[in-house]
């Protein structure tokens, strides 16, 4: 039986295509956060990007599935049309993929 070929990725070469990521990053109304505190009942207290301090919410779909811990890099969501100083988080990195981020330069502002 033959071998399997795989197949062969060109890595590198032209500068027209856009940078592979390895994680995903925050979307429209969407930005990087540092857990500072967690404050019970399912909220935490946030650093932002934008030099802002929130009471961020784990939603329900979080809630079991993802622990947060103070210093892990978190994407939030902020309330601007209700509350600016209130917001969801939506996605909460490794320490693998947050030092990704940090080594790729996306976490200037926070750090």
């Amino acid at each position: 039986m033959p071998k399997k070929e795989r197949s062969k990725r060109k890595h590198g070469g032209d500068k027209g295509q856009h940078e592979v990521t390895r994680v995903p990053l925050p979307g429209d109304r969407e930005m990087f956060a540092i857990a500072v505190q967690m404050l019970g009942h399912d909220k935490l207290k946030v650093q932002c990007e934008d030099g802002k301090t929130r009471v961020a919410r784990i939603p329900g779909r979080l809630r079991k599935r993802v622990w947060i811990r103070p210093g892990d890099v978190i994407v939030i969501a902020p309330w601007i049309d209700l509350q600016a100083d209130r917001a969801d988080v939506t996605y909460r990195y490794t320490r693998t993929q947050a030092s990704w981020l940090e080594r790729k330069g996306y976490l200037k502002k926070l750090l």
